[in-house]
């Protein structure tokens, strides 16, 4: 198999994350080949000219207006199949990453494996916690160490979070999902199943990716020696705002809807009910939305 690799980077609003993050990307090792490809939704703060003034090898994708972060990676994975590269590596912007990050593609040796995931840490200072750990200890919480799905909830959660890394993440499994925060996808695998869902707009667009991908016969694999640190909803605003209430109420739905078992959608109705009579005026709107097939931009990110 080919290890031709391109790394899509969507940003929104986010000129200094981006450009950090690609500072990794350049002290990186590659073992393999690598495009980067930097998708600007939109932004008002001038992010595809500061990348081309600073990075002028790397491909800039100008979109017109916010498409989302669901469209905005298709966009990017598009130019990365016509520029032929075997895998994508779908990275967040506001991430920076390992010397051995792409240490990842070895994972695709196995012809079954249809998505990779690296094991990421909460950036220092960007724990949800912050007083609860030591100075050593930030920069070694984990975000994600592989995806978790309750199923009778329909909740999706992340492995280890909030957790001090003491090793036992070290070892490669097979995963519920993974996250569009560090995913690496074998392009012909995309082909076949589709890329992310525009529907979605923002978040979850990966656990419908990873389902699927693994509905068709592929396995998702969480592989720790590829390692990225996460500053945790730098371009959606911090945790629990309205714009992360909004779509994960409205998309939590959406993917129960569709993949769910029949009892956990009846409990879903009953739930969405239940705010629609006595929730936040967000989550009212976010489940109207749902039941009314409202999808796509529906809310306009806060920056």
């Amino acid at each position: 198999m080919s290890r031709k690799v391109a790394c899509v980077i969507v940003s929104w609003n986010g000129r200094e994350d981006t450009l950090d993050c690609l500072g990794s990307l350049r002290r990186m090792r590659k073992p393999y080949p690598l495009d980067v490809i930097v998708v600007d939704n939109g932004s008002a703060d001038h992010t595809a000219r500061a990348v081309s003034q600073k990075y002028p090898g790397i491909a800039v994708i100008r979109l017109s207006e916010n498409a989302g972060f669901a469209a905005g990676n298709n966009r990017g994975a598009e130019l990365a199949f016509r520029r032929g590269c075997a895998i994508i590596w779908f990275l967040n912007n506001d991430t920076f990453v390992d010397q051995g990050a792409l240490s990842a593609v070895d994972a695709f040796d196995d012809p079954n494996v249809g998505l990779v995931g690296s094991k990421i840490y909460f950036a220092a200072g960007h724990e949800y916690h912050r007083t609860r750990y030591s100075g050593l200890e930030k920069g070694h919480v984990i975000w994600y160490a592989g995806g978790i799905i309750d199923w009778n909830n329909m909740y999706a959660s992340h492995r280890g979070v909030d957790l001090v890394d003491d090793g036992r993440f070290d070892d490669p499994v097979e995963t519920d999902f993974i996250t569009g925060c560090s995913l690496f996808a074998r392009a012909e695998t995309l082909r076949s199943t589709g890329m992310f869902d525009e529907r979605y707009f923002l978040y979850l667009e990966d656990v419908d990716l990873s389902l699927r991908v693994r509905r068709a016969g592929y396995r998702c694999v969480y592989y720790p020696k590829s390692v990225v640190w996460h500053k945790n909803a730098s371009t959606s605003g911090r945790p629990g705002n309205r714009t992360q209430d909004y779509y994960l109420t409205r998309n939590r739905l959406l993917a129960g809807f569709r993949y769910a078992p029949l009892r956990t959608r009846f409990a879903l109705i009953r739930e969405g009910i239940g705010v629609l009579l006595y929730g936040t005026p967000v989550r009212k709107r976010a489940v109207r939305d749902a039941f009314t097939f409202r999808y796509g931009k529906q809310y306009e990110p806060e920056i």
